[in-house]
């Protein structure tokens, strides 16, 4: 069985391929049959509840249930901790839990003997370490992954097989937890991605807490709980998804965080007005991709865009080319599907969404420069294509090289990193021969070669089409190598905070 997975921040939506139709898979509970699948943990000591099960916990104060996990993923790495409920809890048992709970549920659909072949969606700005999570923990899961899209490119695939039509589109993605916007070129059968831009931690999520904002300060609400909070931010997200283009007022329950709490009638204008600057920050985005060039139409899709204030502000900036998605929640992963199924036809080329590269000593080694191995737009390989290879080879004038690498989000007119930066993890190599089978590096002082002991080495770069990088470093002289995947995988585990919002009110362009 092939599927198409959008693992969104609030919600996993699955399509299936099924003889060249993508029906969305329905999720059934005790009090209803849904299109989605929460993307929930729940703790309650050493117990845990994933999926569903998480969802019916909410409402008991005893159990800390984790929203939006998909939102970690940009900082973390296998060994990252979450700090909830009193203890520090590994990331990587929490997202594999949840998505071994989406396998069991999958299971009781299709049947128990049933596989799972996979394609993915990730947001169109990750970073190379959340798609190798990414890949890992459904694996794990039990899937077997297919391949790896770009939410608004899956987005473009299923607007391009409904409408069958040619052009140049703009995909404006507003999910739960993140924002991309791609432009894309399509024609009949071949979708080319011509440029992206994104905001990793912009989505429907910020218009809850928003809302719930505004109730808290009307009412002078001062010190909930975890599950108290929980359940505002849950009613909060049910009534904006209530909001159509007439609504006034927004009536929020509170008996949620507490018996005989009454409502809380929150203007709609305030509302809007507390979303307005996000939205703006999204416009701005997307007109950095419109350009002065033709466009053909700008489709908009994800859960964040239903509420109608983004509809509205679209069509002021982009006029009647605002097409809105009839599966404003699901084309991501009907796309993902039609994509899965090798008899649609359809052929994806993506492009590299961030500058991907190295800092280096300049100047004897007074000043560091940045080497932007693979520059953001390059062109990445299609599927069944050869990895995207980079070369570098250079005489080093140190026992043991120390690589930094990072992602960045632009390079300034310098030539340095800027906007959105992800930093990786240190990789030493020993240089000098007679290091060669020493295994702890960390532990040596790094001191300059004599002049005389000449050494030539290659650094050969490998990105596949998912944009997951690989580095084989070797030394030609001496003839020996070592190959490592690139992301954040040692030192200390990292923290991260269920509490903890990263959203600047500000917008950074």
């Amino acid at each position: 069985m092939k599927l198409g997975i959008d693992f969104g921040t609030t919600r996993i939506v699955v399509a299936a391929v099924d003889r060249g139709n993508y029906p969305l898979v329905p999720f059934e509970t005790s009090e209803a049959t849904y299109e989605w699948f929460p993307s929930l943990a729940a703790l309650q000591g050493s117990e845990r509840r994933f999926g569903w099960d998480a969802w019916h916990a909410q409402t008991d104060p005893d159990w800390t249930v984790i929203r939006s996990i998909k939102r970690f993923l940009e900082d973390a790495g296998p060994e990252t901790l979450l700090e909830a409920a009193g203890e520090s809890v590994p990331l990587s048992d929490l997202l594999q839990g949840l998505l071994s709970a989406l396998h069991a549920s999958l299971l009781s659909h299709f049947g128990k003997d049933e596989k799972f072949e996979v394609m993915l969606g990730v947001p169109a700005n990750a970073n190379s370490n959340q798609r190798f999570l990414t890949v890992e923990a459904f694996r794990r899961a039990g899937f077997s992954v297919l391949g790896l899209l770009n939410e608004p490119s899956a987005a473009s695939i299923e607007f391009g097989h409904r409408q069958r039509i040619t052009g140049r589109i703009l995909v404006y993605d507003l999910g739960g937890g993140t924002f991309d916007a791609s432009l894309v070129e399509l024609d009949e059968r071949t979708h080319t991605v011509l440029a992206t831009e994104g905001i990793s931690t912009l989505g429907g999520d910020d218009f809850d807490h928003l809302l719930a904002e505004l109730v808290v300060e009307a009412e002078e609400l001062a010190g909930l709980d975890p599950a108290a909070l929980f359940r505002l931010y849950d009613e909060c997200r049910r009534q904006k998804e209530a909001l159509h283009p007439n609504s006034r007022r927004i009536a929020v329950d509170l008996d949620v965080i507490g018996d005989d709490k009454g409502q809380v009638m929150i203007p709609v204008a305030d509302f809007y007005g507390r979303c307005r600057p996000l939205i703006e920050e999204t416009i701005a985005k997307a007109n950095k991709l419109a350009g002065p060039g033709d466009l053909d139409a700008l489709y908009i899709t994800g859960g964040g865009s239903e509420l109608p204030l983004v509809a509205r502000m679209l069509r002021e900036e982009f006029g009647r080319k605002v097409k809105r998605s009839e599966y404003t929640r699901s084309a991501t992963a009907i796309g993902l599907a039609i994509q899965a199924d090798e008899s649609a036809g359809y052929t994806l080329r993506e492009v590299f969404t961030r500058n991907f590269g190295v800092w280096r000593e300049s100047d004897s080694g007074q000043r560091m420069i940045f080497d932007p191995i693979f520059p953001r737009d390059t062109r990445l390989p299609a599927a069944a294509e050869p990895p995207l290879t980079v070369v570098r080879q250079y005489q080093p004038v140190h026992n043991v090289g120390d690589f930094r690498y990072l992602e960045a989000a632009h390079v300034d007119g310098c030539g340095q990193p800027s906007g959105d930066i992800a930093v990786w993890d240190e990789i030493l190599f020993p240089f000098d021969p007679a290091l060669a089978n020493v295994p702890a590096l960390e532990t040596l002082a790094v001191e300059r070669f004599p002049a005389e002991s000449y050494q030539q080495i290659e650094e050969r770069y490998a990105c596949d089409a998912t944009g997951a990088v690989a580095v084989t470093i070797r030394n030609l002289t001496a003839n020996y190598g070592r190959e490592y995947r690139l992301g954040r995988w040692s030192g200390k585990p990292a923290v991260v905070r269920p509490t903890a919002r990263k959203r600047a009110r500000k917008a950074s362009n």
